[in-house]
């Protein structure tokens, strides 16, 4: 049996198998990231990290909690009253994934959009639902950007994959995110935790060296200093949306 670590009303933290760790997403209706959200999760990384201590075998998988949706991006409307809410959670969340020292899996169990985009992009490995819900980022049709916004994308996916999302806002169903290698992995809903779970036992000895972050750094390390340079400032650098979804 899972062992649970945190029970909070919108987030689990469960520990399988002594060393596979799962954040549960559970924040009504949507999933939905604000600053407050975004440092719950950050805490979640946190403590799998303080658990494992350093040179351990180890993984954390970030899933849904229903079929329907894994995470809508960003509460738009939290910048009309705090101009500093990406810097002090959104940023410093794909900050934490991108420099984490352990493998990470999103499970993607249903619809991703907007800066759900980044978020999923920031774990190592991707496994979407087969049957249902969309990937898609659409910052181009909100008039939304921030600094290091293409960074993910660019260093991960396909030029033209990468166009494709940044500057058309395609909406991918699972099976053409396989196709286009934005996600490892499809599942039909009922499998999909299996699957990732797979994936994270199979990967996790790979941090045990203590140097897992450190190359991921080698690969990804330029939107990382992107998303560490615009966390916790005071002037925001980014600009916020003129439309919302």
């Amino acid at each position: 049996m899972p062992e649970s670590i945190i029970n909070d009303t919108d987030l689990a933290l469960d520990r399988h198998d002594g060393n596979i760790f799962v954040v549960t997403l559970r924040k009504a209706p949507e999933n939905r990231l604000n600053s407050a959200y975004c440092q719950k999760l950050i805490n979640a990384y946190n403590t799998v990290r303080r658990l494992l201590g350093t040179d351990s075998e180890g993984a954390v998988i970030t899933k849904g909690n229903d079929a329907k949706f894994w995470c809508t991006g960003l509460e738009l409307d939290e910048a009309d009253t705090n101009p500093h809410a990406n810097s002090e959670g959104f940023f410093p969340l794909l900050a934490t994934l991108v420099d984490f020292p352990f493998p990470t899996i999103a499970c993607i169990t249903g619809h991703t959009f907007g800066g759900a985009g980044p978020f999923a992009l920031s774990h190592d490995y991707r496994v979407m639902n087969s049957k249902r819900g969309f990937f898609s980022m659409p910052p181009v049709n909100l008039g939304l950007h921030f600094p290091g916004i293409g960074a993910l994308i660019r260093l991960k996916l396909h030029p033209k994959v990468a166009r494709k999302m940044l500057l058309e806002a395609h909406r991918w169903t699972g099976e053409e995110a396989l196709k286009d290698g934005i996600v490892d992995a499809i599942a039909e809903p009922a499998n999909m935790f299996d699957e990732a779970l797979m994936i994270a036992r199979q990967w996790a000895p790979k941090a045990k060296m203590g140097v897992y972050s450190l190359l991921r750094n080698e690969l990804y390390g330029e939107a990382g200093k992107a998303f560490r340079e615009i966390s916790y400032r005071t002037t925001p650098k980014d600009r916020p949306a003129k439309a919302k979804i």
